[in-house]
């Protein structure tokens, strides 16, 4: 048995222990959706922490820096700003207005079953993509790293899915949240470990770093095909986003990122794990502190492999997602290769029970039991029979998908799908909710559609789907014609689509909402006052 399976196996064994022992402490609705509400600031901050640190930061952002310097930083950047706006505008209210889901919180004041509909709707097409996204990079990267102990990328694939679907189904969101605490550990310690071997290879000097990475040298084909070397300032902006739409894509990649992260539900059901609302701001604190550091480090990962590995190896073995695993191969030996790859598989598989926990309790505590059978009376096991149910059905759905697209798929729009839709179609309706009194349920209504619609029209009419380069190794155009969208992230345009039309929508509605329940919402959202009371229902 390899040195990285084994790693892998010790990983499971520790999250199977976990899985065990969360069964055990409880059963109900409380505590499979929101572990009975029991989970202290630091542990929940650590779990938001491993929630958000996804393979698509760990090893994405680390190869988009290795190849495109400067740009690729800026990604770092907005994962980080992002949660300023959990932080200022929805943590808080957020858990005092809501039991469960965001649906809560609009559902609150408006006609709960159109409003909880679009939301569901809204929040598995979100979790779906993202986790889609994951799998596909799951499958790839074990099977990449595995591959001298005949793991295929299906292996790989179903590996992942039956896990992820055992975490959920049995653990509910205690043994989730420790999952995710234990992925956050590891993967701090393998990045604060692999950052400090970059710098002492640079002799613990920031200078020579830094002057090592304004000279990074690799290879280029001009249009005849002939090789050159060329050495570039990996400081220096415009890399990665070219001009004439290079700084418009930055700003709406940004605008995704920032807004983005506030709207994903995989991110938002964290907040009811807590006990009150000052429990809720101390664990995004937590939560930024450990991130802050994370995506600071993921400067030392990535100009790491570009200076000390080169662009050209990690091209040559296994392409920009194995830039920091090569990293610490390079740097560390088998051992250390073994560890950053089982720590990545922690990461993904953390990553993929948080959105199939998201997903299935949307769709039992929304639709199934506010929408299918509302006149019905409340059952609480009931409702955790159905998001179990859930998690099975969305954990095949999603491995079906991943084996269909293959490991060659081109999953970048998806992650920034995911991204897109929470910005446009989850933020406009949480904020106008909290804070415009005239905002009813057409205005929600539309805003959740007008969001979804805007974002998944403008990503299959843009570059990720549109194309006329096929031969371009990085992109694969499913519709070969030129793209009417000229930016890969729609957030620039799809997130004012979203607030205009729930803006709108509500214009256009001759429903009254009731200012009393407004005020009572504004209170609660903003001392919690009676949260307890409706939490404990």
């Amino acid at each position: 048995m390899s040195l990285s399976l084994l790693m892998f196996v010790g990983f499971v064994a520790v999250t199977m222990a976990i899985t065990w022992y969360s069964a055990r402490q409880g059963s109900g609705a409380s505590h499979f959706f929101a572990a009975g509400r029991s989970i202290k600031g630091w542990q929940n901050g650590i779990a938001v922490a491993g929630d958000y640190m996804s393979a698509a930061s760990f090893l994405g952002i680390a190869g988009l820096i290795a190849f495109s310097g400067y740009d690729g930083f800026m990604y770092s950047v907005g994962f980080l700003v992002a949660y300023l706006t959990v932080l200022l505008i929805v943590a808080e209210p957020l858990r005092n207005a809501g039991k469960y889901t965001m649906a809560d919180v609009l559902a609150y004041r408006m006609r709960p079953r159109p409003v909880r509909a679009m939301a569901a709707l809204s929040t598995l097409t979100v979790s779906t993509f993202y986790m889609i996204a994951q799998m596909v990079g799951a499958g790839a990267l074990v099977s990449l790293l595995l591959k001298d102990t005949g793991v295929s990328y299906e292996m790989a694939v179903i590996g992942v899915g039956t896990l992820m679907i055992i975490y959920v189904v049995f653990g509910g969101m205690l043994a989730t949240t420790w999952v995710q605490i234990v992925k956050a550990v590891l993967l701090m310690i393998g990045t604060v470990a692999l950052s400090v071997m970059v710098l002492a290879h640079f002799h613990y000097s920031l200078g020579e770093f830094f002057e090592a990475v304004t000279h990074v040298t690799y290879k280029v084909k001009d249009a005849a095909g002939t090789e050159s070397l060329v050495t570039q300032n990996f400081l220096t902006p415009g890399l990665e986003y070219k001009l004439p739409y290079g700084p418009l894509e930055l700003i709406s990649l940004g605008m995704a990122l920032i807004l983005g992260t506030a709207g994903l539900p995989h991110i938002l059901v964290r907040f009811y794990t807590v006990p009150d609302a000052k429990t809720a701001r101390v664990s995004v604190v937590w939560a930024m502190g450990i991130i802050g550091v994370f995506y600071i480090l993921t400067t030392f990962l990535g100009f790491g492999a570009a200076t000390i590995v080169g662009r050209d190896y990690i091209s040559a073995n296994g392409g920009t997602n194995m830039s920091a695993p090569l990293l610490a191969q390079m740097l560390g030996g088998e051992v250390f290769f073994a560890a950053v790859a089982a720590i990545a598989f922690a990461t993904i598989l953390a990553v993929v029970a948080g959105l199939t926990i998201s997903a299935s309790t949307s769709f039992a505590h929304d639709f199934w039991t506010n929408v299918v059978h509302h006149a019905r009376e409340h059952r609480p096991e009931e409702e955790v029979k159905v998001a179990r149910i859930t998690a099975f059905v969305i954990g095949a759905i999603a491995m079906a998908i991943a084996i269909g697209l293959g490991k060659a798929a081109n999953v970048a729009f998806l992650v920034a799908l995911a991204f897109a839709v929470a910005a446009s179609a989850n933020l406009p309706v949480l904020v106008l909710t909290i804070f415009w009194k005239r905002f009813n349920t057409m205005g929600a209504c539309w805003g959740l559609g007008c969001g979804l619609l805007a974002s998944l029209g403008l990503i299959v009419i843009g570059p990720s789907i549109m194309g006329v380069d096929a031969a371009d190794a990085k992109i694969h155009h499913l519709i070969q014609m030129a793209p009417l969208f000229p930016l890969k992230n729609p957030g620039i345009l799809s997130i004012p689509l979203g607030f205009l039309g729930a803006i709108l929508g509500t214009l256009m509605s001759n429903e009254k909402m009731s200012e009393a329940k407004y005020a009572e919402l504004h209170v609660r959202a903003n001392t919690g006052l009676g949260a307890e009371k409706a939490s404990s229902h």
